[in-house]
């Protein structure tokens, strides 16, 4: 007798708002996910989970691939600190060491759900300059987030190869108007 397929969780980007300011374009964005078990048991250990979210912008071009014209990434690390009982998410736009340099945003939370609460929700983040766009063209905006599985401690890397349970990201994609940037 066959046995029923277990429900994968369910990772969307919920919402992508696209934005312009006199710099140059915004994302925002909602991300829907939930933590699987083995990760929230790792994080409750005291281990480091790293997030990436990557934002892309390409120029349309019917003759040719498509041209990058700009880019950006966004690190998080979440990480439980047991003797007080604290969630605690650094934000950067590069990898974070372990030493801690080169982090932008240090914020502590409460509770698990307060943390997760703040990956997931993205506002008002600069991926692109405007002289970076060209004005006559056509432009899409591709949005990727993902848990990092390479700034694992080594045994867990090893571990989480081939597990689904490591494996969470998403994506999604939108075209940029740039008449409504300015």
């Amino acid at each position: 007798m066959p046995r029923p397929a277990l429900a994968q969780p369910v990772a969307e980007v919920a919402q992508l708002r696209l934005e312009g300011d006199n710099e140059g374009v915004l994302l925002s964005a909602t991300l829907n996910f939930d933590l699987p078990t083995t990760v929230e048991s790792a994080l409750l250990k005291g281990v480091a989970v790293f997030f990436v979210a990557e934002a892309e912008v390409y120029r349309e071009r019917w003759y040719w691939a498509d041209k990058k014209v700009a880019g950006a990434e966004r690190h998080m690390r979440l990480v439980f600190h047991p003797l007080t009982r604290r969630w605690r998410l650094a934000v950067s736009p590069s990898t974070i060491a372990n030493n801690g340099l080169g982090v932008i945003l240090n914020q502590s939370f409460d509770t698990l759900e307060d943390a997760m609460a703040a990956v997931r929700r993205i506002s008002g983040w600069r991926i692109a300059e405007l002289r970076d766009l060209d004005p006559s063209g056509r432009h899409r905006v591709e949005f990727r987030f993902r848990l990092d599985v390479s700034q694992l401690p080594r045994p867990l890397q090893i571990g989480a190869l081939g597990q689904n349970d490591w494996a969470l990201s998403m994506a999604a994609t939108q075209r940029l108007a740039l008449d409504n940037l300015k």
